[in-house]
């Protein structure tokens, strides 16, 4: 009778054990089907839509980017002008920091304005160092913005590896880095000057090579070399919509 007793307990257990089991299974349905309910149809299909558009962005611009950086191949030769487009300036890639010879130069890139002065006339203002300006928001910075290090650096070198000594483009990125780099100019510069308004400016940049270290025997010219832009009128299309005139 013991033994019977005892099955018989068991086996409510187990049935008590079942329901238990059936009421959680049938609560986190319930729960489901309410989270699932807090989203309308219409709602779905717009989260869905989004998320396959960031999908396929993010598949774009890795792609780009893996054929801009890849060896030649015949993806990147029969589609280079579209990947150009797309990658410059913006996402051009440098990889000098990583070479056996890293430069060995300060670069300070400066500008200067023609301005209307009020009553009518014309007057130019001093150089600007925008290099200065940049070194000196980036030092004491521990976390110095990218724009900072390199914006300027980089359109400064695209425009000298597009153009000659005589300032002649020599490819079709010539006119691209010009305007990128006169657009960036005069955003840092401004439209309003010693209290008339900018009509051209001009670019020069100061080189100078790092003087050789003390225990070295190397003798390096450490006197600046300069190289003028000419002349660049300012346009409505070179200002940031905001600014236009």
């Amino acid at each position: 009778m013991a033994d019977t007793g005892q099955i018989l307990e068991e086996g409510e257990k187990g049935e008590k054990g079942e329901r238990a089991e059936q009421g959680e299974e049938g609560e986190h349905e319930e729960g489901e089907t309410r989270a699932g309910s807090l989203l309308s149809l219409p709602s779905q299909l717009v989260v869905a839509v989004g998320l396959a558009v960031i999908v396929a962005a993010v598949a774009v611009h890795l792609g780009m980017a893996f054929l801009n950086v890849s060896p030649a191949n015949t993806a990147s030769k029969q589609y280079s002008e579209a990947i150009d487009d797309y990658i410059y300036p913006e996402f051009e890639r440098n990889w000098k920091l990583f070479a056996p010879n890293p430069l060995q130069q300060n670069i300070a890139v400066q500008v200067r304005a023609e301005i209307r002065t009020p009553e009518g006339g014309t007057a130019t203002t001093g150089w600007r160092d925008l290099s200065a300006q940049d070194g000196a928001a980036i030092r004491h910075n521990p976390l110095p913005s990218h724009t900072q290090q390199n914006q300027l650096r980089r359109a400064w070198d695209f425009y000298l590896l597009s153009h000659d000594a005589q300032e002649r483009p020599n490819g079709l990125r010539g006119q691209l880095s010009a305007q990128y780099l006169r657009r960036l100019a005069i955003l840092r510069l401004g439209l309003k000057q010693d209290g008339g308004t900018v009509q051209r400016i001009q670019l020069r940049s100061l080189t100078r090579q790092l003087a050789a270290p003390s225990w070295s025997e190397e003798k390096i010219d450490t006197r600046p070399t300069r190289r003028e832009l000419p002349w660049w009128p300012i346009t409505d299309a070179d200002l940031p919509e905001a600014k236009r005139r």
